[in-house]
């Protein structure tokens, strides 16, 4: 049976018992039902994991204590940093979640002319505290020491003028340049997808003015939750750790 593989926030230390957060608190008692004796397998994202064993498993609290240090890296070589439009329903959280299982580093949500999306003030807030939450539990659940930063959401303008040495790409159907003939990222790559409306032209323009290069992925459109995830498949493969 694989061992649970748990996001806890606070500090790691060899026989110091810890008492879990909350959230993890609550899977390892309600959700999978563990008891004392049991072993997770515990990482607070500043890389490698702890083997520890549960001495303490009841109704509001829980605590563990690390046996054994394992320096385990799954880390794709390659740095992505995806500018993903905001979607509506529960695409942006499929694509969140899709996108730190197949190695995504950061995710910076983004409104766009044609997002459909209406966030502000409190319910901003408390979407971005959801989009975070789904990238630590597909951390956890594709076995991942370091948890993507999900950046609080920004206008499509204000990413695009960040200054990065990052390679910079656009989706864009109409592309000349396809996955295959890029250079090799030396300092990571940066591409965005637009929403289900996708981008305007005066939208496209700015990225072509902020030096986004076009790429295609093929003669079909794709939806915005695909083709964020068949970019980061086709980038995986040609730079990153993908095999086939």
């Amino acid at each position: 049976m694989r061992i649970p593989h748990i996001y806890q926030s606070s500090e790691l230390s060899l026989h110091t018992p810890v008492t879990l957060d909350d959230d993890a608190a609550g899977h390892i008692g309600r959700v999978l039902r563990m008891r004392e004796g049991d072993l997770v397998s515990l990482f607070n994202g500043r890389g490698g994991e702890f083997k520890a064993e549960l001495i303490e498993v009841g109704k509001k609290q829980v605590i563990a204590k690390p046996i054994e240090f394992i320096d385990k890296c799954v880390e794709s070589p390659l740095k992505i940093h995806l500018g993903q439009g905001i979607s509506r329903g529960d695409k942006m959280d499929f694509t969140i979640q899709k996108s730190v299982e197949l190695g995504i580093t950061e995710i910076t949500p983004l409104f766009t002319e044609r997002c459909g999306v209406k966030l502000n003030g409190d319910r901003l807030d408390k979407k971005h505290q959801q989009w975070q939450k789904i990238a630590i539990s597909a951390a956890e659940q594709s076995g991942r020491n370091i948890i993507p930063h999900v950046h609080y959401p920004v206008d499509l303008a204000t990413w695009l003028q960040t200054t990065t040495d990052e390679l910079k790409l656009t989706l864009h159907p109409r592309a000349e340049h396809s996955i295959k003939t890029l250079p090799v990222p030396t300092s990571g790559v940066r591409f965005l997808v637009g929403p289900e409306g996708g981008f305007s032209d005066q939208e496209i323009a700015a990225t072509q003015a902020n030096e986004f290069v076009d790429v295609r992925l093929g003669p079909r459109v794709l939806r915005t939750e695909t083709a964020a995830l068949t970019v980061l498949s086709a980038l995986q493969l040609q730079f990153g750790d993908l095999t086939l």
